[in-house]
């Protein structure tokens, strides 16, 4: 079940800091009632990395609570963008422009989202993302080419190295390139992250425990 004692730690932290990051507690592949739990106590933003688990657990629930704010933590396909756009408020993981057209096809919806870039820092092989060589490029394609805004960017730095590095270096891009917004730290690296004040930090395991 959810850890409210740990979330209501990191909450406290982060008042007490001075840091303006808002927690997504990242609800990918546990129950409706861990959800429920949370909610049942004042946590309303949530993320997923699966357009259908979301679907199955969240549509009823935004129903039944107007201030859930659901967030795209994970990969996205362009045969889901059609359905994510209706449940999904903040897209964290934009790594392509087959993805951005799509979601221009549906520009009266996707005003009102947020869509972070999401930015391979560590050039590896096996994970989705911009590398950084390339991101300028892919920013003036959405923001001139197909009038798509970004609203920041987002990075998962590789297992083996210092995330510290990373966050510094996204930092850097977003400043470079006049974003306000980063995406960054999860549940084993998030104190590293708050010294570039992000926008949002995406625990899961320190909070859900172990997933199912």
């Amino acid at each position: 079940m959810f850890n409210i004692k740990k979330y209501r730690e990191i909450k406290d932290f982060l008042q007490k800091s001075n840091k303006n990051a808002k927690i997504i507690a990242i609800s990918k592949n546990h129950p409706l009632e861990s959800v429920e739990e949370a909610v049942k106590h004042g946590v309303y933003i949530f993320g997923e990395n699966r357009v259908n688990e979301a679907i199955s657990k969240f549509v009823g629930l935004k129903e039944k609570n107007q201030n859930i704010e659901l967030h795209l933590t994970g990969p996205l396909q362009s045969n889901k963008v059609k359905h994510a756009i209706r449940i999904f408020d903040v897209f964290h993981t934009l790594d392509r422009e087959k993805i951005a057209r799509e979601f221009t096809k549906y520009p009266d919806i996707i005003k009102n989202k947020k869509i972070f870039v999401q930015v391979n820092t560590g050039e590896e092989d096996t994970k989705s993302g911009i590398y950084i060589k390339e991101l300028k490029d892919f920013l003036n394609f959405c923001n001139n080419e197909i009038n798509l805004t970004i609203s920041g960017l987002m990075c998962i730095p590789p297992i083996d190295q210092n995330p510290h590095d990373h966050f510094k270096t996204l930092k850097k891009l977003a400043i470079d390139n006049n974003l306000s917004e980063i995406s960054i730290g999860m549940s084993n690296d998030y104190e590293a992250a708050l010294d570039f004040n992000p926008t949002y930090i995406r625990l899961g395991t320190i909070l859900f425990g172990k997933r199912q």
